[in-house]
């Protein structure tokens, strides 16, 4: 949870996103409703203890929404949230931003092991 002390705009975003996997975490629920072994193959440096509690993390922030299904065996899935959707615009600018910084460093562009959302295309510039 955030502390109550941080009360400037840019703070507060750093806190929620803070964590070397959380926004990969967020781009790849983007994309879609995903179970934790799932984030774990499109994700394979993250250990499982930091997955989960990144993804603790974002659920008490109201970021994440955590499923529960009540079957043998247990599913549980992991989507975003109305306000998680809210990070959309500053997910694909880091997207964006990534790209570029490849091409003027000339270093080869790493594309995520998923595809841009259908709905977030941007018109070329």
């Amino acid at each position: 949870m955030l502390p109550p002390d941080h009360q400037c705009p840019v703070e507060r975003t750093i806190h929620i996103l803070d964590g070397k996997w959380k926004p990969l975490i967020l781009f790849y629920l983007l994309q879609a409703t995903r179970r934790f072994s799932d984030l774990q193959r499109l994700i394979p440096a993250v250990t499982r203890r930091m997955l989960t509690q990144h993804l603790r993390e974002l659920e008490a922030d109201g970021i994440v929404h955590r499923e529960v299904y009540r079957q043998v065996p247990p599913r549980v899935e992991y989507s975003l949230t109305d306000l998680g959707r809210t990070l959309e615009p500053i997910l694909l600018l880091m997207l964006d931003w990534g790209e570029q910084h490849a091409r003027h460093t000339g270093a080869a562009p790493l594309r995520p092991r998923t595809a841009r959302p259908p709905e977030a295309e941007l018109p070329p510039q």
